[in-house]
């Protein structure tokens, strides 16, 4: 292989060496992804059609749901599919598509804590702050800054020179993973505009600190007890959401190389990537009330259509 020249395909070999365990990881990730497909897709379903839901609140949680679906489409079939090869382009389209809606994840999850502080400290202005036209204008950052940040990482990965191997310790094409592979220290750079993301980030981690930190003294000023849980219970989840989501993703592209091992890049790797997509709508639902009685319905109504189809095809 000539110095510089792109694989023709890179080797994934997170489970190279778990062959007899094939069959227990593809049943693991088959049903994470299931659960993922069905608890985003109620989510989505259950917003669109019902008008009760029509809120910015639930708006952004529908875009939060599109991301989520679309991030783990992006990397569980494909290791599902227990090839150990993906081509140069295939892996490049995955890192493309994975850093677009992690990033986009990011932002929207930003604007969702924005929401809550203007929602529950300033209730008076809420209308006017979020209005239709304000929320599709964030929602539409989130897309734009997920595709741009998509566009940068990708053009700046795949034009380093590649020539340390083409196996990778991962189930999918992971930036980090992509680096190490790096034959010159043109990899610093990559390096360096991923720690400049991760920079900016901390600043729009610090917003939603603070965020929160006015919504609790908010909170804890409401005189009543069944007020204080209603708030919260539209407060916590989004919360949990984002200590999962960021701690992990941050602990990943910024760890020590020192505390590095495949395990443990792998451990991260499944937890910022599959598992947030799956439980995101479990923790939304669970204190929902609103949204919980939606989906149920949603529910019944699905399973009172499949009883009834065999009888009306029969007739």
């Amino acid at each position: 292989m000539v110095k510089g020249t792109p694989w023709l395909a890179f080797l994934l070999l997170a489970f190279a060496d778990m062959q007899d365990l094939q069959l227990l990881h593809f049943a693991l990730f088959l049903v994470i992804y299931l659960t993922a497909l069905l608890g985003n897709g109620l989510i989505i379903t259950a917003v669109a059609c019902d008008h009760r839901l029509h809120t910015p609140m639930y708006f952004f949680l529908l875009n939060l749901s599109l991301f989520d679906l679309g991030s783990i489409s992006t990397t569980l079939p494909k290791a599902m599919a227990n090839t150990l090869a993906i081509s140069y382009a295939g892996c490049a389209t995955q890192v493309f598509m994975f850093v677009a809606f992690v990033t986009a994840e990011f932002y929207l999850l930003t604007f969702m804590a924005y929401d809550r502080y203007v929602a529950i400290c300033k209730p008076l202005h809420y209308g006017t702050v979020m209005a239709n036209r304000t929320c599709i204008t964030m929602a539409a950052v989130a897309w734009g800054a997920g595709v741009l940040s998509a566009v940068l990482h990708t053009a700046n990965t795949f034009s380093l020179p590649l020539c340390q191997g083409n196996a990778l310790d991962q189930f999918f094409c992971e930036l980090p993973q992509i680096l190490k592979l790096s034959c010159s220290d043109a990899y610093l750079r990559e390096l360096g505009f991923i720690i400049f993301c991760f920079c900016s980030g901390i600043g729009y981690f610090i917003l939603i600190v603070l965020s929160y930190v006015q919504i609790f003294r908010a909170v804890l000023r409401i005189p009543s007890k069944q007020g204080r849980h209603k708030t919260f219970s539209t407060c916590l989840p989004h919360l949990a959401v984002v200590s999962l989501f960021l701690s992990t993703v941050m602990f990943t592209y910024l760890k020590p190389s020192s505390v590095s091992s495949p395990s443990i890049d792998l451990l991260l790797a499944v937890l910022y990537s599959v598992v947030p997509p799956a439980v995101n709508p479990l923790i939304y639902s669970m204190k929902n009330k609103e949204l919980k009685d939606v989906v149920r319905k949603l529910v019944l109504e699905m399973i009172f259509t499949a009883r009834k189809l065999p009888f009306t095809l029969h007739k």
